[in-house]
């Protein structure tokens, strides 16, 4: 098939890719040319385990193209995918919607053919019919133009693998006999036959389906993070016991990882998006269980800091302290709501000396975070640290020898945030190690 993705930032870059590599000519429309130059040159914009490979093998085989011309994407396919973002409305909970519908206007005033266009973004529950509304008020092609909801589930770091072989396959239509079915089936025609469970329902259903999704997992992580306090008063070890717990069938270990709680740009955003539509719709009590949610998450950074102070015999006044991370979780340059710079930013305005260190996102963090130092080096970036805090978990952090490590040190203390550092390993090695809900 022929098919264009509006919009290419993580989604859409990814999705494109994936496409091509399904065997589809695909073109990519971004309206920022910069990007869209990095794009042809077969690498993305920003950091996602194996894109610049895909990119690469895509753009040179002619199968993959980007553009910043909605003139050219009208006309290039039947089939348009739509994935700019939806960020949280400045000041407010809720979606903003802005470049979602201008994408939608831009697009339709071009659309002179039948045409389906398949909706990505994370949206609040009844976008659909707006955008129907648009699209059928500005194109010249008018009700031939269908709308489709086709939500994501992708984890950054994990883009691709949820992208070409994912766990549920979710199509959304108004009707039950819509054309736009069988133009999705067949771009999806091999996915579908390798097994994926395919769930054909309403708009509505498909709209809700990823934010469902963010918030159980949201909820699943907060609840450990909870039980993690309660481990923490009582001496009992939050790992050992979410292991214990994550053998039960009906709980499962996946997503239900205590530490210093969630961040990026879905969770948090896709938990108030789902509130505040909520309230929009009079039931906000119904998800009031939510509100805890996030406010357990934001607590466990405020926890941090406190253990912290704690490890610096009440103040962090001139203290130098190292952290390790920057990123909101490993694998990914994505600095959005991170737990990490949230702590490192907050123990600077306490007045601590923080150096952060990170493998991708050092470059992101120092234009959002000027007032922090950086090292590129994990080793070299304890040098007279009073205290190292690790708050993201990522694989060459847990490969550093502690033994190195303590030499180099003001004084060998570490909070290890996520769960992951060998506590034995590294008392051995002469640091006192503290972790949160362990004992």
């Amino acid at each position: 098939m022929k098919l264009t993705v509006i919009g290419c930032g993580y989604l859409g870059a990814t999705h494109a890719a994936c496409m091509a590599e399904l065997g589809h000519e695909v073109l990519g429309m971004d309206s920022d040319m910069d990007k869209v130059a990095t794009l042809n040159s077969g690498k993305a914009p920003f950091h996602e385990r194996d894109l610049d490979d895909l990119l690469a093998k895509h753009t040179a085989s002619g199968h993959l193209t980007f553009t910043a011309s909605y003139a050219e994407a009208a006309a290039f396919g039947e089939l348009h995918f739509i994935g700019v973002g939806t960020p949280q409305q400045p000041g407010g909970h809720a979606y903003d919607l802005s470049h979602l519908f201008a994408a939608v206007r831009q697009l339709a005033f071009r659309l002179k053919n039948p045409a389906v266009i398949a909706v990505k973004s994370t949206v609040p529950v009844g976008t659909a019919s707006r955008v129907r509304d648009l699209l059928h008020e500005h194109a010249p092609a008018g009700n031939a133009v269908e709308v489709a909801w086709n939500p994501e589930f992708l984890r950054e770091s994990f883009a691709i693998e949820d992208t070409l072989r994912p766990d549920r396959l979710v199509l959304g239509f108004e009707s039950e006999h819509s054309w736009a079915e069988a133009v999705l089936r067949q771009c999806f025609e091999k996915i579908i036959e390798s097994g994926t469970p395919t769930i054909v329902t309403d708009w509505a259903t498909a709209e809700l389906a990823k934010a469902s999704a963010n918030a159980f997992i949201a909820t699943k992580i907060s609840f450990i993070n909870a039980i993690a306090e309660v481990c923490e008063a009582s001496g009992a070890d939050v790992i050992t016991l979410a292991d214990i717990l994550g053998h039960d069938a009906r709980i499962g270990r996946r997503s239900m990882r205590p530490g210093l709680g969630f961040g990026g740009g879905c969770l948090p955003k896709d938990i108030r998006g789902f509130m505040a539509r909520a309230d929009e719709l009079g039931v906000d009590q119904a998800l009031a269980i939510l509100r805890e949610v996030d406010a357990i998450n934001n607590r466990r950074r405020e926890r941090m800091v406190d253990l912290a102070r704690q490890q610096l015999d009440g103040t962090l006044m001139g203290k130098r302290i190292t952290v390790w991370g920057a990123a909101f979780k490993p694998n990914t340059d994505d600095i959005r709501d991170s737990p990490a710079l949230a702590v490192a930013q907050k123990l600077h305005d306490l007045g601590a000396m923080v150096t952060v260190t990170d493998p991708q996102a050092i470059d992101n963090a120092r234009k959002t975070h000027p007032e922090l130092d950086y090292v590129d080096d994990p080793v070299a970036a304890v040098q007279d640290a009073d205290l190292l805090l690790h708050l993201t978990e990522w694989p060459q952090f847990s490969y550093v020898d502690p033994h190195k490590l303590a030499a180099r040190a003001a004084s060998p203390k570490v909070i290890d945030g996520r769960g992951v550092l060998n506590p034995t390993t590294w008392r051995a090695a002469g640091w006192t190690f503290r972790a949160l809900g362990r004992p």
